[in-house]
């Protein structure tokens, strides 16, 4: 991407606590820690109401435990702003959820928008052998909270492998997120 402002990466190491099987995870990240999962390329023009941000996420293709590779995942701080994701190539998910745990999952490959509205949580997961690359915009002022996923511990459904595809489970650790937590989530919004 040219003129990007920014850029960060997301090695292995640096999702400890993502992966349901913990000690999958631990034996790849003693082998491959270092090893890229994603990389954000992102130009930021000013973090004020009305400007964008947009950029392009390009995700590795992988597993720990049968779990694809996914990124983070995030709600906007100011939980009412949306954002766009277009999938450049490779094959992939977005996993979207209410704060109230209501979930919906969106196939993203080459030529796909997928809207991600106000006040959804969302996670990219890579669903395919080859990167997934995808393009993103959405509002100057709308930050991210990351924790939101981890206080839950990690969102409703986890994407896995399943034969020559992928099928979406139920999260054994979910917790379903209390009514002081989802008032939080809504009083971002102006």
């Amino acid at each position: 991407m040219s003129h990007a402002t920014g850029r960060y990466e997301k090695r292995l190491r640096d999702l400890a606590g993502l992966y349901a099987d913990a000690p999958a995870f631990d034996r790849a990240a003693q082998e491959a820690g270092g090893r890229i999962v994603y990389a954000v390329n992102e130009v930021r023009p000013a973090t004020t109401r009305g400007d964008l941000i947009f950029g392009t996420t390009f995700m590795e293709p992988g597993q720990i435990g049968g779990e694809y590779y996914m990124t983070r995942g995030h709600i906007h701080a100011r939980g009412n702003r949306p954002e766009t994701y277009y999938g450049e190539s490779g094959q992939g998910v977005m996993l979207l959820e209410t704060p109230e745990g209501a979930t919906e999952i969106v196939e993203i490959g080459p030529k796909t928008l997928v809207y991600v509205p106000p006040l959804w949580i969302h996670r990219s997961v890579n669903t395919g052998p080859e990167p997934l690359v995808m393009s993103f915009c959405y509002p100057g002022d709308s930050g991210q909270d990351y924790e939101i996923i981890a206080r839950a511990g990690g969102m409703a459904k986890r994407i896995v492998a399943d034969g020559d595809g992928w099928a979406a489970i139920d999260n054994p650790t979910y917790r379903p997120r209390a009514a002081e937590e989802i008032a939080r989530v809504y009083a971002t919004t102006d």
